[in-house]
Order: C-alpha cells, then sequence, then structure tokens
C-alpha cells in the first residue's frame, strides 16, 4: 500500500464524483487556486459544505504511520504530539522513516488535517482545525522493533494521549493478526475511539482485504476513482469494507514541502478519518459507534451496487455534510461488529479456564507379590514343575491308554479263536 510519489507536480482538477451547490465557506478557500482545485474530493465527498458546520476543533486525528514531517506552513500548529515506536524514529515521532516510504506518513497526515495558507491557496485537510497525533512506524529494515509489537504499542499511546479517531493507512495482506492486537484494539474501543483503516490496494500486490482491515469494529474504507467507481488498481474489494472515498488523483504533502500526486486506500483513509473529526467535533459527546454509524447510514449509494453492505462499495460513497449534519437514528453497538466478542468465540480456548474435575479418583488395591524367584537348575534334570505340570499328567493319561490297548487285544484274540474252532457249514 505505501507507494512513492508518480511525480511532483500538481494534479489537474479532476471531474468531480457529484456536484456541489457555490456556497460561502467558512475557512479561507479559493477555489481557484490550482491546488485547491486539485482537491476533487473537497466537492465530491461535500467536505466543503461540511465545513460551514465544523472544521475539526476540538477533535484529535493520531497518524500511526511513518512520521509527519516539519513541513513549514503545512503543519503548524497541528500536530499537538507525537512518539516514535519503532526504535529508529525521534522521540516526537516527526523523522519520516524508510528510504522509499518516508514520505507517507506527510501524505497521509496533509489529507487528514493540513492546514493551508491564511489566502486560502496550498493543500488543505479534510478537518483542517483538528489536532494531530504522529506516532512514527517503520516498515521491514527501517524498524529495530517487531511490526506487530510497534503497531500494539502505537494504538496505545495514542489512546493515553487523546486520540478522538486513528488512522492506520496499511495492511498486512493476511486475514488474520497478532494475538497482541486483540488487547491494543480492545482498549481503544473501550476507551471510545474511532479507528479507520485502508482496505489495501490491488496494484501493490493486496489481492484480498487484510488485518487491520479485517478486525471487528474498525471502519474500513474501500476507493474510488474521480467517477465514484470502484477502483481496480487503488482499492481492494471484501465484505468487510464500511465506506468508500476517492483512493485515485490524490495529492499529498511531502516531507520536504513539495507536493506529490499519489493513488490507494492510503490515502482514502484519512479522508474519512478527516469526516470522523469533523463528525466528533460537530457532535463532542457522540460515542465512537453512532460516529462511525453515521458515516456508514448516510453513505451515498454508488451506482451498480448490488447490496447494502456491498463488497465494492460498502455503505456506499461518503458524504461528510450528511454525516455531519443529518439525523441518524442513534445505535448500542458499532455497527462494524464486536471485538470482544469475536475473541471471546475464537480465542475461547486460550482465555477460559480448565474445567475442574468432578469425579473422586477411585482406590485400586495393590497387586499380590510375585513370587520368588527358583534357584537355577539343569535343563536336562526334573524340578517340581516338570514334574507336576508335565510327566504326572503324562503318565495319568498314558497308562490307561495302555491298559484299554491290552484289552482290545486280547478280546481280538479270542473271537479270532473262537472262529477257527467253529466247522464250515
Amino acid at each position: 500500500m505505501l507507494r512513492t510519489a508518480v511525480a511532483t507536480a500538481v494534479v489537474a482538477a479532476s471531474v468531480l464524483i457529484t456536484g456541489a451547490a457555490a456556497t460561502p465557506a467558512p475557512v479561507p478557500d479559493d477555489p481557484t487556486d490550482p491546488v485547491r482545485g486539485s482537491e476533487y474530493w473537497l466537492d465530491a465527498a461535500h467536505i466543503r459544505e461540511a465545513w460551514q458546520t465544523t472544521r475539526g476543533e476540538g477533535a484529535t486525528i493520531a497518524v500511526i504511520d511513518t512520521g509527519i514531517a516539519k513541513v513549514p506552513g503545512v503543519f503548524d500548529g497541528a500536530v499537538a504530539d507525537g512518539t516514535d515506536v519503532s526504535g529508529s524514529g525521534t522521540s516526537d515521532g516527526r523523522t519520516p522513516l524508510g528510504a522509499i516510504d518516508g514520505n507517507h506518513g506527510s501524505w497521509v497526515a496533509s489529507l487528514a488535517a493540513a492546514r493551508g495558507t491564511a489566502e486560502g491557496t496550498g493543500m488543505i485537510g479534510v478537518a483542517p482545525e483538528a489536532k494531530l497525533l504522529s506516532i512514527s512506524v517503520g516498515f521491514g529494515a527501517a524498524a529495530s522493533v517487531p511490526f506487530s509489537e510497534q503497531i500494539a504499542k502505537g494504538m496505545r499511546w495514542a489512546v493515553d494521549h487523546g486520540a478522538d479517531v486513528i488512522n492506520l493507512s496499511f495492511t498486512t495482506n493476511t486475514l488474520d493478526w497478532d494475538q497482541s492486537w486483540d488487547d491494543a484494539f480492545l482498549y481503544a474501543f473501550e476507551h471510545d475511539v474511532v479507528v479507520v483503516v485502508a482496505a489495501g490496494n490491488r496494484g501493490s500486490g493486496t489481492n484480498i482485504i487484510g488485518a487491520p482491515a479485517t478486525i471487528p469494529g474498525v471502519l474500513t474504507v474501500g476507493g474510488v476513482d474521480q467517477t465514484g467507481t470502484a477502483s481496480l488498481e487503488a482499492s481492494t474489494q471484501g465484505i468487510t469494507i464500511g465506506v468508500s472515498a476517492p483512493s485515485e488523483g490524490l495529492i499529498g504533502m511531502s516531507a520536504d514541502g513539495t507536493l506529490a500526486s499519489w493513488n490507494g486506500t492510503s490515502g482514502a483513509a484519512p479522508i474519512v478519518a478527516g469526516v470522523a473529526a469533523l463528525v466528533r467535533s460537530a457532535h463532542p459527546d457522540m460515542t465512537a459507534a453512532n460516529v462511525i454509524n453515521r458515516i456508514i447510514k448516510t453513505a451515498v449509494p454508488a451506482p451498480g451496487m448490488t447490496a447494502v453492505p456491498d463488497p465494492l462499495y460498502g455503505y456506499g460513497l461518503l458524504n461528510a455534510q450528511a454525516a455531519v449534519t443529518a439525523d441518524v437514528p442513534s445505535v448500542d453497538k458499532n455497527p462494524m461488529g464486536d471485538l470482544a466478542e469475536w475473541v471471546r468465540l475464537f480465542r475461547r480456548a486460550q482465555t477460559e479456564p480448565l474445567p475442574e474435575p468432578t469425579a473422586t479418583p477411585i482406590a485400586v488395591p495393590p497387586l499380590p507379590a510375585a513370587d520368588a524367584p527358583a534357584e537355577p537348575t539343569s535343563p536336562l534334570l526334573p524340578s517340581a514343575d516338570s514334574l507336576r505340570y508335565g510327566t504326572l499328567p503324562l503318565i495319568a493319561l498314558t497308562v490307561p491308554g495302555i491298559l484299554v490297548a491290552l484289552g482290545v487285544t486280547a478280546a481280538a484274540r479270542r473271537i479270532r479263536s473262537a472262529r477257527a474252532r467253529t466247522p464250515n457249514s
């Protein structure tokens, strides 16, 4: 999912998914600026309309990624705190990690909450008044700590430092996840944090949605192109997708302060994370489960959707203005699943104690002592056992047999003698 920039020039203005009415913007915003013009999702996902209600003030987005760089004018006043969990970065989490992926964290953060200029030009994020937390992680050789351990530690740090939303723009390309993530994600859910996760990209080898997008309770984001059609290269499809957002023709602020164009659900996820921050800002008492519910229930059905949720689009296309302002019935449970119940069912053998035995043991009397071994004797001499079990039974059977044979022989002789004395007729 982590991708290098294909160009440092700003992409041209793109086709909008849906049109938006021209209304006064509550933030400095010049739609004629070429950078703002290239951010087609601001109108496509009705973000400019949502700004009339909130800009994200009071909400905090934790970006667990390769680090948010110190880019002047882009993140000034935005990053409230940070840390490194890779063992390779700096303590503030602001040093980009990885020769290839070092810009990734900055791209993600700029889509979520870049500030823009006072004149309303330059890149602006979805929630330009939200705070950011930078938790730097390393992929592969960019870290000395195992990746699963980094994520578990990063999740807990984000929760403990006030995150309202956590963004995870990566995939593991496997359905299952390390067991340490059970407690880490449960910790976030138990502390009422919205966790937004990218679905992954077919173009980078992700053929199926992998963890953490498979973890119950997270809001998994699929990707669409500029026309609102499910992206074949810059997204992966699957039944865990909750909502879809733009993943093609995106821009992001690199660590060196230049703009780069890029594709992928790594960018779709922070757009949704920014909207989650807008919702939390507008409804500060709303639970994480209801924030997620508002985002998916106000999504716009995409052409060609065959079910709700749909494996290509989830509940539909992101609509920020409706998510912030619509009247949506509240829910008691996270509509994206219950991780605690999953753990109870699938980790049960490892978490529940073995049953105590109820039957009492039966005492078995000891066997009688064995006979003492006999003195060694010559095999040619009779022993007591050979006489008892061999010689005596043989005599008892042989003598009567001899007597019977003698009797039969004598009787036969008498008969022959008698026949010999009888005259012929």
